[in-house]
C-alpha cells in the first residue's frame, strides 16, 4: 500500500530537511506551506517534496483536513517539521500498511522528545511517549478537530505501531517562549469561540496545578533541569491562555 507523508510548515528552513529525509520511504511527500518567508519551499523541493501553499490562519485542524484531501494515496502519515521517523518505525509502518485485511484505519505512534540534548521520559511528554499520538491514518476515515493540539477523530478504534517518532522542539529558550505565546493565543481564541470565560481563580490555580501534576505526579523531576524547565514553561502556557481569555486580549 502506498503512503503520502504530510508536513505542515512555516519558516522551517533550518529543521525541515531531517524530517523530509526521514519520510523518503513514502511514495509522496507533501509540504503544506503556511506563508513562509524563508527558504522552506526551496529546501523542501530539493529533498523531493511537493510544496502546496495554504494559509493556516491559526487553525491546525482545518490545515490538516485540507492537507489530507490533497494526498494521492489512501494511507497518510503526518509528521511535524521538527520531527523525524526513526528507522525502526519505517519498517513497521511499511508492514502495517501492506497488511491485506484490517479494519484499522488509524494508528497511534509513540513520540520520543529530545529537549536540549536530553531524552525526555516523564512529565508533560509522558503520554505521547507511552501511548502515542494518532499520526498514520487512512483518508476519509475521520477528521481533525481542535485549533491547537488538534486530534484525529474516528469511529473505528485505532491501533498502535510500536516505533518512535523523534521530536526535537524548542532549540532555545526564546523560541520556546515565542511558541508558547503563539499557541496560547490560538487556544484562548478557541475557548472564547466556545463561549468560555476566564476567571481569577483559574488564572491562579490552573497553572500551579498543572506544574504540580506534570513535575511531581508525572515525575518530570526525574528528567533533571530540562524536566523542570519544560514543566514550568508549559505551566506558563496555561497561565497565558487564562490571562488572555480573562482580559479578552486575543
Amino acid at each position: 500500500m502506498q503512503i503520502t507523508a504530510i508536513i505542515l510548515a512555516k519558516n522551517e528552513e533550518r529543521r525541515i530537511k531531517k524530517a523530509l529525509q526521514s519520510v523518503s520511504f513514502c511514495d509522496e511527500i507533501l509540504v503544506i506551506d503556511d506563508e513562509s518567508t524563508d527558504k522552506t519551499k526551496a529546501v523542501a523541493e530539493q529533498n523531493g517534496a511537493t510544496v502546496l501553499p495554504h494559509p493556516k490562519k491559526g487553525e491546525f485542524d482545518s490545515q490538516r483536513n485540507w492537507a489530507m484531501k490533497q494526498a494521492k494515496y489512501d494511507w497518510v502519515l503526518f509528521i511535524d517539521a521538527d520531527e523525524e521517523v526513526s528507522e525502526e518505525l519505517k519498517d513497521k509502518i511499511e508492514i502495517k500498511t501492506k497488511e491485506p485485511l484490517t479494519p484499522t484505519t488509524a494508528y497511534y505512534i509513540p513520540r520520543r522528545d529530545f529537549f536540549w540534548g536530553h531524552e525526555m521520559k516523564y512529565g508533560e511528554v509522558m503520554l505521547a511517549r507511552n501511548q502515542g499520538i494518532l499520526r498514520l491514518i487512512k483518508k476519509d476515515s475521520g477528521t481533525w478537530e481542535g485549533s491547537v493540539h488538534e486530534t484525529f477523530k474516528t469511529k473505528i478504534v485505532p491501533g498502535i505501531i510500536h516505533g518512535f517518532i523523534n521530536h526535537y522542539p524548542h532549540e532555545t529558550v526564546s523560541e520556546f517562549i515565542e511558541d508558547v505565546n503563539t499557541y496560547s493565543t490560538i487556544r484562548a481564541q478557541e475557548l472564547y469561540a466556545q463561549g468560555k470565560k476566564g476567571s481569577v481563580a483559574e488564572l491562579i490555580f490552573l497553572p500551579f496545578g498543572k506544574f504540580i501534576y506534570t513535575y511531581f505526579i508525572l515525575a518530570g523531576f526525574l528528567d533533571g533541569a530540562p524536566g523542570f524547565i519544560y514543566s514550568f514553561v508549559m505551566s506558563f502556557h496555561s497561565f497565558l491562555v487564562r490571562a488572555k481569555l480573562l482580559t479578552k486580549k486575543l
